[in-house]
């Protein structure tokens, strides 16, 4: 890794400028050879004994233009297929863009709302300032990099007011726009994309539609498409479900189900309660633990926050609970109308703390709330059921409320409301009897409700050990174990009225359109990846499956385990209409797991506009694409379909997938894991069922990257685009940054521009280096290499070519930039300080080839510069991995102990030659 020093701007602002005036000439020169375009060769031809290399990246959306985090993630294919270049490989790099789903939509619509809200070109409030407006409410989702309007968000990427005007409201500019846009940005890099392959999605490009439409008839026939209502994650104010990649926010957040316990109020009513005399009016709690509830000593309720009381779907009950939750229970069949709630009473807590409840299972006949100030409003129902026997949280809140009299005073609680409470023995778990949570609280000695971080460490214990090791001890299912009676209590008490399942998210999502998401229950349709022979399939691809990293891999087990049904249908948005029911659009994650294979055959299939208006080479019409013809590009044991396409057009499309398929290498960051990437198994398993040979290969995760040790961000000024970065680093640099910026699938690596400086220097020094050696050739030394220090040199560089191809093949590339550059190039500087001789000229140039060639995925246009600048009549993208000689480790460590031993005796000759200098050393060690 470069080490940092301070680099003149000046100085290096014109070596930058060196830099890109040789990328400017490189790119130029690849696109008008064609070097990156690669087309499939017919079985049997001599190309056809090469290995082929398909990696693909997923198409990013066409909301905006891409940034570092882009760059970084894709950088790990484009370096991929550099090394397989050269290690002889016929590789293909397809690039997409995707425009299907809300992105878009809410961005065009955030747009027109704030032009109608604050005219053109828009004056905004200043931040603070109160406003009524109804699309205000879209100002607090609408932040991209922490900015408030999406007017400001495209004034960032350089638009005019004029310019940004034309996006509002409509899709269709942003598809005219973005695309090109994007592949200018991703040329600007050096990508080795084949260009000819690129298209936009939605049914915009009839091509694309017609693929996923065949596709989903696919899944279908296959039975893993279904109908019915299912709980998910869904916008209100779009009014459909809002999957993990519609969402501005909480793109992992899922739907947490909970038992809702309907604990009675007992009449008569006093205080605000009087006006729902007559009703049955229900506290309702939310509980992961069901089969806890025989265990109930008392409710809590936060006597500070509000609750509402409102209407059920059930005639004269009523429920109470927070705001939050009566709005995610109207969206469950929980009122009258869905989406409504009827409010009939505000309440705070405090009017509601000391009444007394009947509570289902339990053996007491009435139990009272109790105040506890550590409720959650925005978490379950802000009514928690409290079962002190299993749950240390309650054990120690109701021991605290027990032993302050004081407390108990100021909320009105008395003493038979809380004193004749003991815990309930229910459950009997080994090592900790029949009061688990009483027991922990004493071995770990917590004193208070306070104690949070013990606490914790008290439910991990007992959760986990009374679910799996524990025995109920009461009730009809006495002597079985609780995780085999949980859902048979759960059901019990609903089937009696006493209890309804409760859906929320897990946490915070946020639409694209800037709603606040809650689970909703609703029609739709649906991909069965709970199905558990599905899910085996993909265990099965997972075995066999590269990840690169075991905490990849453990994240897809995980995933694997819990994954339920997913919906794949939506109301609104760009995209494809579910061909057997056009009232829904397909999702946007799930028409995009299997499009790699349109890869293989876009280019044939359209050409010029990425919508595929312009047809393409085959003469093929978007209508001909039937699904039966999809079935013979795609399956190698279908019979040949009744159609009007030539024999060899259709045939030359089979070819085209039969040759690149399957995948070799998908790339992404590390949270499409548990979405996008796991779904990408599950569709290549149930498409391909018969042809596992077309399973995906291997899967790349990386971590999110930080911009200078530090989150980028917008507001803070903390943000780089890709174009941007380019332009102030050029393109050699920053892949060289990209590649120095850590590999690790765990954490988060870093772009620091610091080190970048350095590493641009380190570039432009073995440019003119290399320069000076083809300069001064003919003076250099010839003859014999056996000197010490040429066969020291000489395993040096054998050793990084044998070290750098194992890091390139494990994908670990800042380990290939240290081995094949940082430490190939402090090797040849020791060879040039310690050869006495001087430099031998067949060494010296054959350094120069090996480090070009290693340089060559990470800093393709230098490499490509150097290989023209040694007078290589071919193009470095297609030259071969270096040939590696032996390499002699013995004496390798004979050099390093002679440089140890060297660098010892200069320090001790330094210190002799300076004594006073020595005793002020160890002094001001002292």
């Amino acid at each position: 890794m470069s080490v940092g020093r301070k680099v003149d701007r000046r100085s290096a602002a014109a070596k930058i400028n060196k830099l890109k005036d040789i990328e400017a000439q490189m790119q130029k020169r690849w696109t008008e050879s064609k070097v990156f375009e690669t087309d499939s060769v017919p079985p049997g031809s001599p190309e056809a004994k090469k290995e082929k290399f398909f990696v693909t990246f997923p198409y990013p959306d066409m909301n905006g233009r891409l940034h570092l985090g882009h760059a970084f993630t894709i950088s790990k294919a484009e370096f991929a297929v550099g090394y397989h270049r050269l290690k002889g490989k016929r590789c293909l790099f397809p690039f997409g863009f995707h425009c299907t789903g809300m992105p878009i939509k809410a961005c065009a619509d955030k747009l027109k709302y704030e032009m109608n809200d604050y005219g053109f070109p828009p004056k905004f409030p200043e931040e603070g300032k109160k406003n009524e407006s109804k699309h205000m409410k879209s100002k607090v989702a609408a932040k991209t990099g922490g900015l408030t309007y999406q007017w400001e968000i495209m004034q960032t990427l350089g638009l005019e007011d004029e310019e940004i005007r034309k996006f509002a409201g409509s899709h269709d500019y942003w598809l005219q726009y973005f695309p090109p846009l994007t592949k200018s940005d991703l040329q600007s890099l050096g990508l080795k994309v084949d260009w000819r392959r690129t298209f936009v999605t939605s049914d915009v490009n009839q091509f694309y539609d017609s693929f996923v439409r065949w596709h989903f008839w696919t899944l279908k026939d296959g039975g893993k498409v279904k109908f019915g209502k299912k709980f998910t994650i869904f916008s209100p104010k779009d009014g459909q479900p809002c999957m993990a990649h519609e969402r501005e926010s909480g793109e992992d957040v899922a739907p947490q189900e909970y038992t809702g316990i309907k604990m009675k109020i007992c009449e008569p009513f006093g205080g605000k309660l009087s006006a729902l005399s007559g009703k049955n009016v229900f506290l309702v709690a939310a509980t992961l633990r069901p089969e806890t509830m025989y265990g109930q000593t008392n409710c809590w309720v936060h006597p500070e926050i509000k609750y509402i009381a409102f209407e059920s779907n059930i005639k004269d009950e009523v429920y109470i609970s927070t705001r939050r939750a009566a709005r995610n229970m109207s969206f469950q069949e929980f009122t009258p109308e869905q989406g409504v709630v009827n409010e009939l009473l505000e309440l705070s807590g405090q009017d509601i703390v000391g009444i007394p409840l009947n509570a289902p299972l339990t053996a007491h006949s009435v139990v009272y709330t109790l105040p506890m100030l550590t409720i959650k409003e925005d978490q379950g129902t802000g009514i928690v059921t409290s079962v002190p026997s299993d749950s240390p949280d309650d054990y120690a809140a109701l021991r605290d409320v027990k032993n302050k009299k004081a407390f108990r005073e100021k909320y009105g609680i008395t003493d038979e409301m809380i004193l004749p409470y003991e815990p309930i023995p229910i459950i009997r778990v080994p090592g900790y009897g029949d009061l688990c949570a009483a027991k922990a609280c004493d071995d770990l000695k917590i004193k208070s409700q306070n104690d949070k971080d013990l606490l914790t460490e008290a439910k991990e214990l007992t959760y986990k050990k009374g679910f799996y090791e524990g025995t109920i001890i009461v009730g009809e299912y006495a002597g079985q174990k609780v995780e085999d009676v949980k859902k048979l209590l759960q059901k019990k008490m609903i089937d009696e009225g006493e209890a309804r399942i409760y859906m929320e998210p897990d946490g915070k999502a946020i639409s694209r359109s800037a709603d606040e998401c809650v689970v909703a229950l609703c029609d739709q349709w649906y991909l069965d990846y709970g199905d558990e022979s599905w899910k085996n399939l993909a265990r099965e691809a997972l075995k066999d499956l590269n990840t690169y990293s075991d905490e990849t891999r453990r994240n897809f087990e995980a995933t694997l385990d819990k994954m339920q049904e997913h919906a794949c249908s939506r109301s609104h948005g760009l995209g494809t209409r579910l061909p057997w029911d056009k009232q829904y659009l397909i999702g946007n994650l799930s028409d995009s797991t299997i499009y790699n294979a349109y890869y293989t055959v876009a280019h044939l299939l359209q050409q010029g506009p990425f919508d595929g208006s312009a047809g393409g080479p085959l003469g093929i019409r978007a209508e001909q694409m039937t699904p039966k013809v999809w079935d013979y590009v795609f399956f190698k044991d279908v019979p040949y379909p009744e159609t009007d396409i030539p024999a060899e057009k259709l045939n030359k499309l089979r070819q085209e997938f039969q040759y690149w398929y399957p995948v070799d290498l998908r790339v992404s960051g590390k949270e499409l894991v548990p979405n996008h990437l796991t779904y990408f198994i599950y569709n290549h398993c149930t498409v391909w069922s018969k042809e596992k040979d077309k399973w995906p290969q291997s899967i790349r995760a990386n971590g999110f990257m930080l911009l200078n040790s530090k989150k980028m961000a917008k507001s803070t000024g903390n943000f780089l685009t890709l174009k941007a970065a380019v332009d102030k680093f050029s393109a050699d640099g920053v892949r060289l940054a990209l590649a120095d910026a850590g590999d690790t699938a765990e954490g988060d690596v870093n772009f620091v521009e610091e080190e970048l400086d350095c590493g641009i220097l380190r570039l432009f020094t073995f440019l003119k280096w290399t320069k000076e050696m083809l300069s001064c050739k003919d003076s250099l030394r010839t003859g014999s290499t056996s000197c010490f220090d040429d066969r020291v040199f000489e395993s040096c560089i054998n050793k990084a070519i044998e070290e750098t191809d194992e890091n390139y093949k494990g994908m670990m590339f800042r380990e290939a930039l240290k081995t094949g550059f940082y430490e190939l190039q402090a090797a040849r500087d020791r060879y040039r300080e310690n050869c006495l001789l001087g430099m031998h000229k067949d060494l010296v140039f054959r350094f120069v080839e090996v480090q070009t060639l290693l340089l060559t995925p990470i800093c393709p246009h230098l490499a490509e510069h150097l290989w023209e600048l040694m007078g290589k009549s071919e193009s470095v993208m297609n030259a071969s991995w270096p040939v590696t000689g032996s390499v002699d480790y013995p004496l390798l460590k004979s050099a390093d102990y002679l440089a140890a031993c060297a660098h010892e005796f200069r320090v001790r000759i330094k210190a002799m030659m300076n004594p006073e200098g020595k005793k002020e050393r160890r002094c001001a060690s002292l």
